[in-house]
């Protein structure tokens, strides 16, 4: 979940149909349809353990945007648009004092034991995966997978002895900051103070890297980037940023850094978010507020919070971008890139979503878009799953050694 300033509204309902040629032999569409059904995929940063709490709400039924916020939940999942991903433990920046840290750290304890006791409880249909290998295995049964992260690493405060116990608790990636500055880092969204990383921060990075932890630079700022793109042994990602030549925004990757970063075999997962300027009115903030409660809310009032919530959409749009801006910054960044670091990260219910890629449902549509851009099989799956398995793999043979 992100702070009201970084949150974006999922919009307009999108239904997916078959295409087929007027002759009934398969068309392009459907190439990539069963390519897409045939790929493992996985999105590096599901924001959907904010819905785990919400009373009345399951992970198992399937929700309609219509009259749910929810962009992801197992029976659309299953229908083959997503394999798995990343589910996080996010919590927001607070004071950097001994208080605000164990408030922090209690937020992110629970959040990650609400999440291991809903993949738990369907556990027949989704599997807790810690390796590249448990994801392939897991695929291979047919159910889906299920990796955990933490965006955020601010409720460690300063005791990285704490990353161990997360690792423990299966988490495998992790981010140093987010919308503010922390004991770790500079924000991409606030004023430096630490020119990049601090002194804390940089110890953070050895013990991610001695922990076997892909690091996550989503968030960090360009210095911030830079030194962790220097001082990690292994390569690091992005799990949710978008191209900077799209949208000039400090939260977006320049593509000189797209460079430095696939030079050290790392990858950008590409985002849904800040492809435009904000266009957050004072109605959209209140709804906001509520959203980041959305576990405190009776079923009466959730269903009110997306009644207002879809009206509003109906109004006015928060972002003047859309599915083909979208594409267009992702095959750039495949461009500037190559195959090989880019992979997807749309920010599913932490503010991903733009009309015509409102939920999980549209992602076939980005097979088909990269199919007819002419990139091969191979390198579609490299895109969907297979760099960030080869970034996971590389940072557990690390931790081996």
């Amino acid at each position: 979940m992100k702070p009201i300033a970084f949150l974006l509204a999922a919009t307009a309902l999108t239904t997916l149909g078959a295409c087929t040629t007027t002759s009934g032999a398969p068309s392009g569409d459907d190439d990539a349809a069963a390519l897409h059904a045939r790929i493992l995929t996985l999105d590096t940063h599901l924001d959907t353990p904010l819905h785990f709490a919400r009373p009345g709400w399951s992970f198992a039924d399937r929700h309609d945007l219509a009259t749910d916020l929810a962009q992801l939940d197992i029976p659309r999942m299953q229908d083959g648009a997503l394999d798995g991903g990343f589910f996080v433990t996010y919590t927001d920046q607070g004071p950097l004092t001994a208080e605000g840290y164990a408030a922090a750290l209690a937020h992110a304890r629970a959040r990650s034991d609400l999440i291991d006791a809903t993949l738990a409880k369907h556990a027949d249909a989704i599997g807790t995966a810690l390796t590249a290998a448990d994801a392939r295995r897991l695929n291979q049964q047919g159910r889906l997978i299920a990796f955990k992260s933490i965006e955020n690493s601010y409720p460690l405060g300063e005791d990285l002895s704490l990353l161990a116990e997360f690792h423990s608790k299966g988490v495998r990636m992790a981010g140093p900051v987010h919308s503010k500055n922390n004991q770790f880092a500079d924000s991409s969204t606030d004023t430096p103070r630490w020119n990049g990383l601090s002194p804390l921060g940089k110890a953070w990075v050895a013990e991610m890297n001695r922990l076997g932890m892909v690091i996550d630079a989503s968030h960090a700022s360009d210095a911030a980037f830079d030194q962790l793109l220097a001082l990690s042994k292994y390569p690091i990602i992005l799990s949710h940023s978008s191209l900077r030549s799209a949208n000039d925004h400090p939260r977006n990757l320049d593509e000189d850094r797209l460079r430095a970063l696939a030079a050290k075999n790392g990858a950008m997962c590409v985002s849904t978010i800040f492809l435009s300027e904000m266009n957050m009115t004072p109605e959209r903030a209140e709804l906001f507020a509520l959203y980041e409660t959305i576990g405190t809310l009776s079923p009466a009032e959730q269903a009110d919070l997306t009644r207002r919530w879809r009206a509003l959409d109906a109004r006015e749009q928060m972002w003047d971008a859309n599915f083909e801006k979208f594409i267009a910054m992702a095959l750039r960044a495949i461009e500037v890139a190559g195959p090989d670091h880019i992979c997807f990260g749309a920010d599913w219910d932490g503010g991903g979503g733009l009309v015509g890629i409102e939920d999980i449902a549209a992602q076939p549509k980005i097979t088909a878009r990269l199919k007819a851009a002419g990139y091969s099989d191979a390198d579609i799956e490299k895109m969907w799953s297979g760099n960030v398995l080869r970034i996971l793999e590389a940072q557990g043979r690390g931790a081996a050694r």
